[in-house]
């Protein structure tokens, strides 16, 4: 009798405890179709430093993936990626720089997206006795150097050369004209006084640092931000995952809060 008492009681206790641990395995979740882990590199337009550093950090805390993101002028990512660089996604301020890549077949030109519309205005340092109410105001001779991103290669010194030429200031301002290397470059220029005024992005004003006086867009052809997976990618899902997530509900938030115009609300 003490045998069989001791054996049913054991055996409840062995029950107990397989239905416990069952029971801890099925409340635990598990996000193992979500966290691969993977680490992406994106090329990204300097204009994005802002909204992509938030996106990056979303982007790392929903997926579990790592993104480690290049600014750079979008004409130097292009010739980089053409040149073999080992990019997994390409973000550029120029559309055309990716349908460039697309014709040399360095992009997956499925993956292609807008993700932008930019904005470009004129920008003077909080605190200074120089500010701008009119792009004319630019040829008062106050303003000695005005720095200007590199219309060879940046999109956002095209549209700003473009702008200020329907204006009919260009051939009068051009001797002033300082050109940086991409807008975080020009950005910088104004930042250390060595120049009056700046051509940057709406996207990376800090109202606290700087005024702006955003530039009519109808003034230039409209820049058509657009990205892409880069053909030859080891990580080609996760690459499209960004993709997606740039153009999903908390990638155009964050987006928007820099500025951007959204594609479908133009």
């Amino acid at each position: 009798m003490k045998n069989k008492l001791f054996i049913g009681i054991l055996s409840l206790l062995v029950l107990a405890v397989t239905l416990t641990g069952c029971g801890t395995t099925a409340s635990t979740p598990t996000n193992t179709a979500t966290e691969s882990g993977e680490k992406i590199t994106v090329a990204a337009a300097a204009d994005l430093v802002l909204a992509f550093k938030d996106i990056e950090a979303v982007y790392e805390q929903a997926t579990g993936n790592d993104a480690e993101i290049t600014y750079s002028s979008s004409g130097t990512a292009r010739e980089q990626i053409n040149n073999g660089a080992p990019y997994d996604v390409y973000a550029s301020a120029n559309i055309k720089y990716v349908d460039d890549l697309i014709e040399q077949d360095k992009i997956i030109a499925e993956t292609k997206e807008l993700y932008a519309i930019g904005r470009v205005g004129i920008a003077t340092l909080v605190g200074n006795s120089l500010q701008i109410t009119d792009a004319s105001d630019l040829l008062k001779p106050e303003y000695i150097k005005i720095a200007i991103a590199d219309p060879s290669h940046a999109p956002y010194g095209v549209a700003a050369k473009e702008a200020l030429e329907s204006l009919g200031v260009w051939d009068k301002l051009e001797d002033k004209m300082v050109y940086g290397k991409d807008i975080q470059d020009v950005l910088t220029q104004l930042k250390t006084g060595n120049v009056e005024a700046a051509l940057i992005s709406l996207s990376v004003v800090n109202k606290d640092e700087v005024n702006f006086l955003l530039l009519d867009d109808n003034l230039h052809n409209p820049l058509k931000q657009a990205i892409a997976v880069v053909k030859g990618t080891e990580h080609e899902q996760a690459a499209r995952e960004f993709i997606k997530f740039v153009n999903g509900e908390q990638g155009r938030d964050i987006m928007k809060k820099y500025g951007f115009v959204l594609p479908g609300e133009i």
